[in-house]
This record gives structure tokens, C-alpha cells and sequence, in this order.
């Protein structure tokens, strides 16, 4: 039993993570620190485009511990274009499941969920 629950652990272990990617849309800048990259709602006052960006994870313990790691995750993927803000266009959450086996050939399905989030990188000139 030990060693079943150690391979769930293990097997969650490795399939969690945040992922995110970008498209780039305008002019990339120098990178910015992403402790530095503001959220917005709604979109400041004058900026400028740099590109669209999502991100998602499954790394939390909770929904809200997964979109921490996702909206870090949006935040660094904005940061490598320069942006200084993030202007949030939308969240979701998706389902699977990891299935395994053990040795008596019995099945075991975990749940999992991932969140996501998606915006757009911006570089603020006013807010």
C-alpha cells in the first residue's frame, strides 16, 4: 500500500506544473522584472500591445493555489516581452484524470483540474 500511495504521489508530482507561452504581436522590450508586471481589468489609460500570453496550472492544492502558480506564470511570460502589465481577457479550468495500475492489476483514476488565464502583455505609458 506504501509504495502505491508513493507512485500517486510521485506521478502527481510530475505532472504538475505552470506552463504558459506567448504570441508576439508588437515590440518586444527588454525584459522586466515580473514582480513588477501589474494586473489590469481594464485596460489603462495609453499602452501599447506587446503580445498575448496564457498560462495554466495544475500545481496548487487547491483551484486557488493553481491560479496563483498561473497568473505567476502570466506574469513571467509577460516580463520575457518587455511588458510592464498584463491586461487579463480571460480564465478557464479544464478536468482529466491520471490513470494507473499496480501490480494486482487493479485501476486507479485521480482527478485533477487545471486553471488557466490569458491576456494580453502590455507596455503602460499612463495608467
Amino acid at each position: 500500500m506504501k509504495s502505491i500511495l508513493l507512485l500517486i504521489l510521485i506521478t502527481l508530482f510530475l505532472s504538475s506544473c505552470a506552463s504558459g507561452s506567448y504570441i508576439l504581436t508588437g515590440q518586444k522590450r527588454p525584459p522586466t522584472n515580473p514582480a513588477l508586471v501589474k494586473l489590469y481589468t481594464t485596460p489603462p489609460q495609453k499602452f501599447d500591445v506587446i503580445g498575448i500570453i496564457n498560462a495554466s496550472s495544475d500545481s496548487g492544492w487547491t483551484a486557488q493555489g493553481d491560479m496563483d502558480y498561473a497568473v505567476s506564470e502570466l506574469k513571467e511570460q509577460a516580463a520575457k516581452l518587455g511588458a510592464n502589465g498584463v491586461l487579463i481577457t480571460g480564465r478557464g479550468e479544464t478536468s482529466s484524470a491520471v490513470v494507473g495500475t499496480y501490480s494486482n492489476g487493479m485501476m486507479y483514476a485521480i482527478p485533477t483540474s487545471a486553471q488557466s488565464v490569458t491576456g494580453q502583455a502590455v507596455y503602460v505609458l499612463q495608467e
